[in-house]
């Protein structure tokens, strides 16, 4: 679909969700732009939502145009399997010794070749990481098991949540945002 503009036209892919609540729109450094609506959402109200956060959207094209960061993209199945092993001991060594500081109890530890997520806590205290953690230097690493090793306490992003995090990364926000900007396809 085409949103049109005083400036320029952007195209934007519409997707219908069951389990979105609300709209969300992602600009990847690909250049796409997507648009997550719920089902039923009306086309009007998508145009207007756009119309509102339209100088982001280009905003982060631009951006993207200019900067190339390394993507987490979806790998072919063979290099996920040949480097599944080593991302898995990766994560296990990190999450064991980062619960060191925090002592919770959590179920298991998995890789996943995801194109959405770097890492993720399930509600039965499972642990899954992007096998691509493998990619990313050893401070955005720590960064991102703290992260989910402080949902199995706080399963948001709370300030109690945070104040978790801080305990092992005080410089979390500095990493949470250099995170960001490995953008995912």
């Amino acid at each position: 679909m085409i949103f049109k503009t005083d400036k320029q036209n952007v195209a934007y892919k519409l997707k219908h969700s069951r389990r979105a609540r609300n709209l969300r729109l992602a600009v990847y450094y690909t250049g796409d732009v997507v648009v997550t609506a719920p089902l039923g959402f009306e086309v009007g109200r998508i145009e207007d939502f756009l119309q509102q956060k339209i100088s982001w959207v280009i905003k982060k094209l631009d951006f993207f145009k200019n900067h190339h960061p390394a993507p987490i993209r979806k790998a072919s199945r063979k290099e996920y399997l040949n480097q599944k092993a080593a991302a898995l001991v990766l994560a296990k060594q990190k999450v064991v010794l980062w619960n060191q500081r925090y002592n919770f109890f959590y179920n298991r530890v998995s890789v996943k070749n995801q194109s959405t997520r770097w890492g993720s806590c399930s509600r039965k205290r499972n642990l899954n990481f992007n096998y691509q953690i493998l990619y990313l230097p050893d401070y955005l690493v720590d960064y991102l098991v703290v992260h989910e090793l402080c949902h199995l306490q706080e399963f948001n992003h709370s300030a109690k949540f945070w104040t978790l995090v801080s305990l092992a990364i005080p410089n979390y926000k500095i990493c949470r945002k250099e995170l960001k900007n490995h953008e995912r396809i």
